[in-house]
């Protein structure tokens, strides 16, 4: 069963919808490839995937070790590479504002759930991910 069904909206924008929950994503083309730039492009959502993905799984290790991930929040930057036009390099920094007082292995943990997590792991090996956890 499909996961998720889309439609091209025309002027380069696209609608996906989560079958199950309903909500909706519009994608636009980023204004230095002929769109307009608002609304996240495909490849932003594939930078929002990979942050949001390591952001989950550290949430499960968190839960499971008791930890407060409030506060937990990331930057993150998309480089692209002009022929082929793709993505070279996605750069995610972790920072954790009024972090709680946690054990240095359980932090350790955290980080290599995050980089372990699913879209880490699918992205092809020539797009650099350079991740920095600044807590």
């Amino acid at each position: 069963m499909a996961t998720i069904e889309g439609k091209y909206l025309g002027s380069l924008r696209t609608e996906a919808t989560h079958i199950k929950s309903a909500n909706t994503i519009i994608t636009d083309a980023p204004v230095d490839n002929q769109g307009k730039g608002e609304a996240f492009s495909p490849t932003d959502l594939v930078c929002a995937a990979l942050s949001g993905c390591m952001m989950t799984i550290m949430g499960i290790i968190a839960e499971r070790e008791g930890i407060d991930m409030t506060g937990l929040q990331h930057r993150t930057t998309k480089h692209m590479a002009a022929e082929p036009r793709r993505i070279s390099k996605i750069e995610v920094v972790f920072s954790w504002e009024n972090m709680p007082d946690i054990e240095e292995n359980k932090i350790q943990k955290l980080k290599k759930a995050a980089l372990s997590c699913p879209v880490a792991l699918s992205l092809n090996k020539e797009i650099q991910q350079e991740i920095t956890f600044d807590f």
